[in-house]
């Protein structure tokens, strides 16, 4: 009979820990409002931002000050590239400024006079390039028009360059067979930025806003000291936490569905994964996120220092889930932050998953490293809830 009372005593705490969770996030205009500018308004807005995904004929001003053949031949290769169009070439640097400023240009490419000398020197030539950030890929589109445009003259011109060279290397040159290489990227073949980078990106706006909700609230109970009122005991540490969590992952339940299953619908992006082993990924992503923020909560001491701390991690969350960067190549200590932050396996994971198809056999590595997270997360969140409780009632009003 003890023992049922005790249950039911305890389940009884768990269900108004879980109201008054409710209660405290939907009467914070600050989380409310991080929960929907972070989740709702950042994720359309980020993939408006790289929605035309490939960009094409972006508008080019040459400043030509070189006006050789070769100059010329330069120009008609990089006007014959898809991602750009040559709009004008006889202008000089104040005019393309103009163009670019009036934006009937998005760049300027700049060929100095020394630039046919410079190859015939055998020295190499240089080129600089101005870009309008109108458009995030602009610069991409640039990049690769100006590289491809090179590599192309480079081998139209290279054997007459044998001159330059001892005659030792030019045998050796001239008897090596060319090598013809074809290849297409796996999983993203249009080579699109948004396709690549999108996926990864929603598993970490999610991460994000969870710890900025759970820092916030955390940060106003340690503040105002809203947990003076209860027993310092590791039992009343795992309700709270059970309780918390339970609402974090209803929340985000709803969340996961508009973010990887809207958004790739309204936007075209890589959506070839099972749906059933995404939601058996999220399970343990959202457990171990919520256990991570809830045992990192003893250091926010107030509502304010989640937003300032958390907002600036994207880069950084993007490069730790070997997504941007292989993984096998990170120093030890980057590859031992992959496995402590619960959003770079999750998102190593999601990608492999909903980008290329894998199945969970083919992440069991990140998925076992998400529950083993969940345990020891959990254990250490109970700890700070202890040690927050504590705090409150010890700290001065």
């Amino acid at each position: 009979m003890i023992t049922s009372n005790n249950m039911k005593a305890s389940l009884t705490d768990i269900a108004s820990i879980i109201l008054n969770e409710f209660k405290t996030i939907a009467g914070s205009f600050a989380i409310v409002l991080v929960l929907m500018g972070g989740i709702f308004m950042y994720g359309i807005l980020y993939n408006y931002m790289y929605a035309p995904d490939l960009v094409r004929n972006v508008p080019v001003v040459v400043v030509d000050n070189s006006k050789t053949g070769l100059s010329r031949e330069y120009i008609r290769l990089l006007n014959a590239t898809p991602q750009v169009d040559v709009i004008a070439t006889g202008e000089d640097f104040p005019q393309a400024k103009e163009l670019l400023k009036m934006n009937e240009a998005a760049g300027i490419l700049y060929l100095p006079a020394d630039f046919t000398d410079r190859v015939s020197r055998g020295d190499e030539s240089v080129f600089i390039m101005y870009e309008t950030t109108d458009a995030f890929l602009y610069y991409l589109a640039m990049q690769e028009a100006s590289a491809s445009s090179m590599l192309a003259l480079n081998a139209d011109y290279r054997p007459s360059m044998a001159v330059f060279l001892p005659a030792g290397d030019v045998a050796q040159l001239s008897a090596t067979q060319p090598i013809n290489v074809a290849g297409t990227a796996l999983y993203n073949y249009t080579k699109g930025y948004g396709t690549y980078l999108i996926p990864a990106v929603l598993i970490v706006i999610m991460f994000q806003t969870l710890l900025m909700v759970i820092g916030m609230v955390s940060g106003d109970e340690r503040q105002n000291r809203l947990l003076r009122y209860l027993r310092p005991s590791f039992s009343q540490a795992m309700r709270l936490v059970a309780g918390k969590t339970f609402v974090y992952l209803i929340l985000y339940a709803v969340f996961a569905f508009f973010l990887l299953g809207l958004i790739p619908f309204i936007f075209d992006l890589p959506n070839i994964g099972n749906t059933w082993n995404i939601i058996m990924l999220l399970i343990p992503f959202l457990l171990s996120a919520s256990f991570f923020g809830l045992a990192v909560s003893i250091f926010f001491t107030d509502s304010d220092a989640p937003l300032l701390m958390i907002a600036f991690f994207s880069v950084g969350l993007i490069f730790l889930s070997g997504v941007s960067y292989p993984l096998e190549l990170m120093p030890w200590y980057w590859k031992l932050s992959h496995y402590l932050i619960p959003a770079a396996p999750a998102t190593l994971a999601y990608v492999k998953l909903n980008s290329m198809g894998a199945s969970m056999s083919e992440i069991h590595i990140e998925y076992i490293t998400l529950w083993f997270q969940c345990a020891v997360y959990f254990i250490l969140a109970c700890f700070a809830y202890r040690y927050n409780i504590r705090k409150s009632k010890t700290s001065n009003i």
